[in-house]
């Protein structure tokens, strides 16, 4: 089909959100301005997520991409519960102690979490009992645990990472008596997701990730132009230190069948992950967990078989890579996305581009022909159409949108081709996870003024 620009827009504006930070007085005080995000489905229905969230009893912001595989049930579980099991993981005894307090006696809760949700993003209410029990004894463990310290921030993210896959794990095995909360808890731990998380607080940027999505940073050069640094590694096979980490953990004896064709056991790409209990529960509870499950999970055909040469697991693991970073005046946003993103385009691309739609500056680059022959008539055209670009360039309200039309429409002169967009965005279903992947973004805005 062939879509005009307004049907173009329309789809790739549908699932934005954007969010600015209230100013106190003409001052803000944040370091961080504002954050947009969008998604664009290439599955039905999607299987990524995102969530972003001001944590209210301690400063900072929370802001996360999480890449869902086997279906979405993991991602979405991650995406309402994380920032929860981060929050409290970052709470003080007292504080934990108020809100332990305040159950007990059935007195309101002290609010932990200030969502930013877009009207699309979903909770799932039927479990909201189940999580949040779940929660209150992990801060009850934290209460029994007090060693008076103060929570450093990377043990924090790391211990709520690990603590949230944990307790899918448990639940799934425990089972549920309510037999549709049962299917839930045992979907959401036999698909997978993985997790790119950002907090925020004043210049202290840490980034806990496991798997393969991506967090960059876009640096603003005293020259003007931009540069990206990276502040992720993916958890994959491209990854020699990861490759390494899964041998070590393994007998020799299992050196060859570890990873194979790029994959964990030849079946994974991310080599870190929630859920995904294939590859961490032995066989037999795996057997007996889908055995004594509802019917529903025995039609499930990921369920019912076993990894090829599965001798000593886990063999995977949801613990984050935790990097800190100290924000600098030059560092002017952040980029979160899924590896749908990454997958078309050069983190160097994604710094100039996002760096020219925040500040409407454009640093011409040199058109690049690569090895074409143009002809002058050709170039008058492409020189022509730049100029009408850098005029509709702000048609976009949204970095995150604009991002995404670059990802999808970009041909090979790097410029938006509105018949590639087109093309790509009327693809049927069933082929579009064919051609790209669904695709998540949250760029954050830092305030140079505060940093």
């Amino acid at each position: 089909f062939y879509l005009t620009p307004p049907q173009v827009n329309s789809i790739l504006k549908a699932n934005e959100y954007s969010f600015k930070v209230p100013e106190f007085d003409g001052k803000n005080v944040s370091s961080v301005l504002g954050f947009d995000s969008n998604q664009l489905p290439a599955n039905a229905p999607i299987e990524d997520r995102r969530s972003a969230a001001t944590c209210l009893q301690t400063r900072g912001m929370l802001l996360g991409v999480f890449d869902g595989h086997a279906g979405c049930a993991c991602a979405q579980a991650v995406s309402e519960r994380l920032f929860y099991y981060i929050a409290v993981s970052l709470l003080p005894h007292e504080t934990l102690l108020e809100i332990e307090n305040a159950v007990e006696s059935g007195r309101a809760l002290l609010p932990i979490l200030q969502w930013h949700k877009h009207p699309n993003d979903y909770f799932s209410k039927e479990a909201s009992k189940l999580y949040f029990n779940s929660l209150r004894t992990y801060w009850q463990e934290l209460i029994d645990l007090n060693s008076g310290e103060t929570t450093d921030v990377k043990e924090a993210l790391i211990n709520a990472f690990k603590r949230l896959d944990n307790d899918i794990s448990l639940e799934a095995q425990v089972g549920d008596p309510n037999s549709f909360l049962n299917y839930l808890v045992l979907r959401v731990a036999f698909s997978g997701a993985t997790a790119c998380v950002a907090h925020v607080d004043g210049v202290d940027l840490h980034i806990a990730n496991t798997g393969d999505s991506r967090a960059m940073l876009g640096v603003q050069e005293e020259d003007g132009s931009w540069s990206a640094v990276n502040l992720s590694y993916d958890h994959n096979a491209q990854n020699e230190r990861e490759v390494e980490r899964v041998k070590t953990e393994h007998p020799k004896s299992e050196e060859k069948s570890l990873v194979k064709q790029d994959r964990l056991l030849g079946l994974l790409m991310p080599f870190r992950a929630f859920g995904d209990v294939k590859f961490k529960w032995s066989i037999e509870l795996q057997k007996r967990v889908v055995e004594s499950g509802p019917d529903q999970l025995n039609d499930n055909e990921y369920t019912k078989f076993i990894p090829p040469n599965y001798h000593t697991p886990p063999y995977l693991t949801a613990e984050p890579e935790v990097i800190h970073h100290k924000l600098r005046p030059q560092d002017k946003f952040l980029v979160l996305a899924t590896d749908g993103l990454w997958e078309t385009m050069h983190r160097q691309d994604v710094a100039r581009i996002v760096g020219e739609y925040l500040t409407g500056v454009h640093h011409q680059q040199p058109i690049a022909v690569g090895g074409y022959k143009v002809t002058l008539g050709q170039m008058h055209g492409l020189l022509t159409e730049r100029r009408a670009r850098i005029s509709s360039v702000f048609e976009d309200q949204n970095a995150a949108t604009h991002l995404i039309r670059h990802a999808v429409g970009n041909n090979e002169f790097g410029t938006v081709d509105h018949e590639r967009l087109s093309k790509m965005l009327s693809l049927p279903e069933e082929l579009a996870r064919m051609y790209r992947d669904d695709i998540t973004i949250i760029v954050v805005q830092f305030n140079s003024h505060v940093i």
